[in-house]
């Protein structure tokens, strides 16, 4: 059962979860805890912003689920609160937090997808550089990381301990979270390998072995090859994966290796 406690000052945004809170092996505190065991608030002053709050009416849909309750809210003008919802959305606490994580916490994919076609920005980092990424490695929201990665977020974004997703989901032992992540990572390692093969066989640089159009063809349709079979085959393992790149890099070698040849024998010398 997800409890939450929204100060409408937006100094403090509690998120409490009463199963699968995560904890590390070092009896660290999660960074995604309340505010009260990670921050050097004001006591006081907290407890006098809480008593003056009001509930952010946003709150409720976001941890429920409720996408068409907002899309009420972003959609219809005549809605109270229609032309504060982003405002409302984006508030954050004195951490960096607003209610996209809420929602990672609670594991609401659906309320994520929804709230991203209002222009969100999904890589925004906390104030110790936590994105939701993070969030949803650290509490085990495996169909919320893999709703995230489909909207294409970055996947190697680093928190203020040098920690990718994927690293913090290991330091919480979410085994499950750590497995797609490595997943993800591979899809993402051979996009980017492709990308910088066709960018470099269009823009050559000075220095590398200029390429005949046959030899570029040759380059290219194997990089379109690799990125439809991408396309077409999502729950390809990381060892096929892995695959297809040393298959992109072999072909890619070989075309290289047919350039150096006749410059080798030419600069070899004649056996007298």
């Amino acid at each position: 059962m997800v409890t939450a406690v929204l100060v409408q000052s937006g100094r403090a945004l509690e998120f409490m979860e009463s199963e699968g809170i995560p904890k590390s092996e070092s009896s660290e505190r999660s960074p995604f805890l309340s505010q009260e065991e990670e921050g050097k608030e004001d006591e006081e002053e907290g407890k006098d912003s809480e008593e003056a709050g009001t509930a952010n009416p946003l709150l409720q849909p976001v941890l429920t689920g409720d996408v068409e309750g907002l899309q009420k809210i972003f959609e219809d003008i005549d809605n109270p609160h229609h032309e504060e919802a982003m405002q409302l959305l984006l508030k954050e606490d004195i951490m960096g937090r607003n209610l996209l994580y809420a929602a990672c916490m609670a594991g609401q994919s659906n309320v994520i997808r929804a709230l991203a076609k209002y222009g969100v920005n999904l890589n925004e980092k906390t104030t110790r550089g936590y994105t939701l990424l993070h969030c949803a490695a650290a509490w085990g929201r495996l169909e919320t990381l893999k709703t995230l990665v489909e909207l294409d977020v970055d996947i190697e974004a680093l928190n203020f301990r040098e920690e990718r997703a994927r690293d913090v989901a290991a330091r919480y032992s979410q085994t499950e979270c750590v497995a797609f992540l490595d997943w993800a990572d591979a899809r993402l390692t051979l996009k980017k390998y492709i990308s910088k093969v066709s960018i470099g066989v269009t823009d050559t640089e000075k220095g590398q072995p200029k390429l005949i159009k046959e030899d570029k063809n040759t380059i290219l349709s194997a990089c379109r090859m690799k990125n439809e079979w991408l396309e077409t085959h999502l729950e390809a393992s990381i060892k096929e994966i892995f695959e297809q790149k040393q298959q992109l890099e072999d072909i890619i070698s070989s075309v290289y290796a047919k350039i150096a040849m006749p410059r080798q024998m030419k600069s070899a010398k004649p056996i007298s």
